[in-house]
């Protein structure tokens, strides 16, 4: 965990809290407890209590782990995956290329 509690805009705390409420769901949709899932991935059952509260000082490891052993670590495949505002920035910033002048 970090020394320094990490600071989130709400928006994105938002985000996290979501995030963590889904796992929630899932594991109970599988009707697995806290100490099964904890111990199949790996980490605490208070790491995957604050996974699930999202917390910010959980690490993407430990939300792969959780996802891998929730059989849904496939849903970060589409992470981030059509950058179609990264794309359009990167085609506004290309530039034509000039030819070359010829020698003579």
């Amino acid at each position: 965990m970090p020394s320094k509690p990490s600071i989130l805009f709400p928006s994105e705390q938002h985000l996290l809290t979501a995030l963590g409420e889904r796992l929630r769901l899932a594991r109970l949709r599988r009707d697995l407890g806290t100490v099964v899932v904890a111990a199949r991935a790996s980490i605490s059952r208070t790491t995957l209590q604050r996974a699930e509260a999202g917390s910010p000082a959980v690490t993407m490891g430990t939300y792969l782990r959780i996802l891998s052993v929730l059989h849904l670590s496939d849903d970060l495949e589409g992470l981030a995956k059509d950058d179609r505002l990264g794309r359009k920035l990167q085609d506004l910033g290309l530039a034509e290329r000039q030819r070359a002048r010829k020698r003579q």
